[in-house]
């Protein structure tokens, strides 16, 4: 890798506020002629009108693509970023909809782009007892402490998540020694793994994401684990176990409840998560012909559900 003085200038970053369809052709147009890195993300992101991409076991996705879409582009330079949107207006013609006056464009200094991502990424305590530590940083050494080693990547699943963290918390506060945990959509693995790392016997991750199914093998065996995870016709999961964790969304779970209910063992536990706090009661009666359901934990508008079978 060179590092003369023309790398460290700065580069440009381009942004712009399309429908799917259009977002979808420009990004494409943009990658053909060179650009640096071109990325989507929902214009709706943290706001009420949030719209998820999901594919959950047993489901088809409910949407590919979002609705609206922020469309994200880095060139070496200004000029270079002018030129090249001119060119793309001109192949989607005068009609294509792309306004280059609705541009916004913004210096980005260059950096060590993996260094500045893993320092976003800090340990992150879920209970003084686990900590989620990437693989880039020190463990948190303590008597009793676990660290579940886990990078941010593809899958779903750091941590970070409220709704994650909430499932983390019941299962640190809850006695696992020897138990079977099914991971019911494991994204990373994180559950799963967290619940070996913290006593359980076994733990079965299933996935509609083959990617998802990679990932969690990966990151078991990088916290010395062994996890068997595979897509929901997965034989290994074709039982009932004491506890089943499914931190999905409301949707999702409403669909999934006779089979999710069915995977629990008697006197076993269901925990799930990837539910806002004002869908928990339409989640609940679902759930509620099978389980006894309350809500266990909230926090940032989340909540996480736990059931126990009716006698």
């Amino acid at each position: 890798m060179t590092t003369s003085n023309a790398q460290t200038a700065p580069l440009t970053q381009a942004r712009l506020t399309l429908p799917f369809e259009l977002a979808d052709a420009v990004s494409d147009h943009l990658m053909e002629l060179g650009t640096l890195a071109v990325s989507l993300e929902d214009a709706h992101a943290d706001s009420d009108e949030e719209q998820p991409l999901f594919g959950e076991p047993g489901m088809e996705p409910e949407s590919a693509a979002w609705d609206l879409n922020h469309v994200v582009a880095l060139f070496r330079n200004r000029d270079e970023a002018e030129q090249v949107f001119a060119t793309v207006a001109d192949e989607l013609g005068a009609d294509g909809g792309l306004d280059l006056n609705a541009i916004e464009y913004a210096e980005v200094p260059q950096e060590d782009w993996v260094r500045l991502t893993q320092s976003q990424f800090d340990p992150i305590e879920i209970t003084e007892r686990l900590w989620i530590v990437p693989s880039w940083h020190t463990p948190q050494l303590a008597q009793g402490r676990v660290n579940l080693v886990l990078d941010p990547g593809l899958a779903f699943g750091t941590g970070s998540h409220p709704t994650t963290a909430l499932c983390l918390r019941w299962l640190t506060e809850h006695p696992l020694d020897g138990a079977d945990v099914l991971d019911y959509g494991c994204g990373s693995g994180i559950l799963g793994i967290a619940a070996l790392k913290l006593g359980a016997a076994n733990a079965v991750g299933v996935d509609i994401d083959p990617q998802a199914v990679d990932s969690t093998a990966f990151n078991a065996s990088n916290n010395g684990v062994t996890m068997p995870c595979g897509l929901p016709d997965f034989p290994l999961a074709n039982r009932q176990f004491p506890v089943v964790v499914a931190n999905i969304l409301s949707n999702p779970l409403k669909v999934l409840a006779p089979s999710l209910c069915e995977h629990v063992a008697k006197g076993g536990h269901l925990v799930l998560s990837g539910v806002l706090a004002r869908q928990a009661e339409e989640v609940m009666a679902v759930y509620r012909q099978w389980m006894d359901m309350t809500i266990w934990a909230e926090r940032d508008g989340w909540v996480c559900l736990h059931g126990r079978p009716k006698a």
